[in-house]
């Protein structure tokens, strides 16, 4: 019984995984037993066995979605140093999973997001849940590096997270849309400006943005207190 249930769940995950990637390029809304059955060789009676509707698969697909950005995106990030190193690394890590194409289709979220915008209902809670949750991770990142005096203490976490997202997404729209590799550079170069964080270039020596050579930066409230 053991095995066969972990052949089972072995099966059900193998046909989220492509459910998932599915999604990115047909949308939430597109996706269906019929086209699951191609893409798997699954029969769709097969698959009727593991979701019993419509409305089903894409809960489903969301969740599994949802484990996926976990182990690429949050996981590898938070194994960074508190501040605003791991606040980078998690920028950087959403920017390499769409750049390594984890799902084929760019960020799941951000594709599911656009399909549902407009219909209400569980799928589309479910789409709202996960975007509030990833907002409250930059917002609680943005304020963990504020403590260690990375950020200015007066910065709008909420308003940081919100920039950030902004950045995230475009640079994930400009590469699916116009195959634009750049875009992943300039978009961490644009998060650096904005937090104020030195460049790291290629020799490993960090370089301080544009306008902090300027001295157009304000100082960061662990620098003030180092001159206090």
């Amino acid at each position: 019984m053991h095995d066969e249930l972990s052949k089972g769940e072995r099966t059900r995950a193998v046909i989220l995984d492509q459910a998932a990637g599915l999604a990115t390029e047909v949308g939430l809304e597109g996706l269906s037993i019929g086209q699951l059955a191609n893409a798997t060789g699954m029969s769709k009676s097969g698959l009727y066995a593991h979701f019993g509707s419509k409305r089903d698969l894409q809960l489903a697909t969301i969740e599994a979605a949802r484990h996926t950005f976990v182990e690429e995106v949050m996981r590898p990030a938070l194994r960074s140093p508190r501040g605003i190193e791991r606040l980078l690394a998690i920028c950087g890590t959403y920017l390499s999973h769409i750049e390594r194409r984890v799902f084929p289709g760019g960020c799941f979220f951000s594709a599911a997001a656009v399909g549902v915008g407009t219909t209400r209902g569980p799928v589309h809670d479910a789409i709202v849940a996960q975007q509030l949750e990833w907002l409250a991770l930059l917002q609680r990142l943005s304020r963990e590096a504020m403590q260690c005096g990375d950020l200015d203490p007066d910065t709008d976490s909420a308003q940081l997270a919100f920039e950030l997202q902004a950045l995230l997404v475009a640079a994930n729209t400009a590469f699916i849309l116009r195959g634009d590799t750049g875009a992943f550079a300039r978009a961490l170069q644009a998060i650096r400006t904005r937090l104020h964080a030195p460049e790291v270039p290629a020799n490993g020596t960090p370089n301080r943005p544009a306008q902090a050579q300027a001295g157009a930066t304000r100082p960061t409230a662990r620098a003030v207190r180092r001159r206090a």
